[in-house]
């Protein structure tokens, strides 16, 4: 897999140095606050999925005889 939490950790610090920026005023400013909306969307959403994957994990070492040593992808931070 390719993207991980981490990926989206680095692009949401990102987004808020681009809104840090001083120098931005008026449409450019607006369009930045309006990208940032729509990152955070989907950010949200994706953290929900990473949730979910981590519960699904928690469930099946809870529930197996056997333990589970890996984490779902999505979650490593490597």
């Amino acid at each position: 897999m390719k993207n991980k939490l981490v990926d989206l950790n680095n692009h949401l610090f990102a987004q808020l140095e681009r809104l840090g920026d001083e120098d931005l005023k008026g449409d450019a400013l607006a369009s930045e606050i309006e990208r940032s909306r729509a990152i955070t969307g989907v950010a949200k959403q994706l953290v929900q999925i990473g949730q979910l994957a981590l519960d699904a994990e928690k469930f099946k070492q809870e529930h197996s005889a056997t333990p589970v040593t890996n984490l779902p992808e999505m979650l490593e931070s490597k």
